[in-house]
């Protein structure tokens, strides 16, 4: 397991209701502050549910003593990393039927940099699947023996990605305002496949480790 195993999971971590949420505030009425203050959101959220997995599993897999022991654990955390991957491939396909954007996101169009920003935190802190991805990252890394700074570029692509409708903005303006829409539409219908196939490639990687 090493870190370039892990940064698939962040397009997992953006489909769904967190990119669909960024382009709709990236065409709306305060587009740059509030998307900016969205990805801030996210960012800590992010960061704060990624440390306190690696704590956790930090913790258990240095609680081993001696070389058996210590191998034992980071079999366990294996486990336990597989099946959250299973129950988030189960989360992802019972999602896959939402043709339509939950009604809250009508909001996104006047949102403010504050409401901006506490929707980034609690979507990504309190939404089951992100949860899932993240405890499986960083417990894949901290039962690896990765330190902290490695979940990182997990963290930096994950922001990169949810930028994407922001920068399109900066960089062309009204013809990303027209194209948002038509993007935002793939990304609810055809997003889950790509991240089950994501998810299901994490899961080989797993599983040879375990054999």
């Amino acid at each position: 397991m090493n870190l370039l195993s892990v940064l698939p999971l962040a397009f997992v971590m953006i489909a769904g209701p967190q990119i669909i949420s960024a382009i709709f505030l990236a065409s709306s009425r305060n587009a740059k502050r509030s998307s900016l203050a969205y990805l801030v959101g996210a960012g800590l959220g992010i960061l704060v549910a990624l440390t306190v997995w690696y704590v956790v599993f930090h913790t258990v897999h240095g609680a081993g003593n001696g070389q058996h022991k210590h191998s034992g654990t980071r079999r366990v955390i294996d486990w336990v990393v597989l099946l959250v991957l299973l129950a988030l491939m189960v989360m992802i396909f019972a999602r896959r039927r939402r043709s339509q954007p939950p009604k809250w996101m009508s909001r996104l169009q006047e949102a403010e940099p504050r409401f901006a920003f506490g929707l980034g935190f609690l979507l990504f802190i309190a939404m089951p699947s992100d949860e899932a991805t993240m405890l499986a990252v960083a417990g894949s890394l901290a039962g690896h023996d990765k330190p902290w700074w490695n979940l990182l570029p997990f963290l930096c692509l994950t922001l990169l990605l949810l930028a994407l409708p922001l920068l399109a903005l900066l960089a062309f303006g009204q013809r990303a305002t027209a194209a948002l829409p038509k993007i935002r539409n793939w990304a609810n219908d055809h997003s889950w496949l790509v991240s089950e196939a994501v998810v299901l490639i994490f899961v080989a990687i797993v599983v040879s480790d375990l054999l």
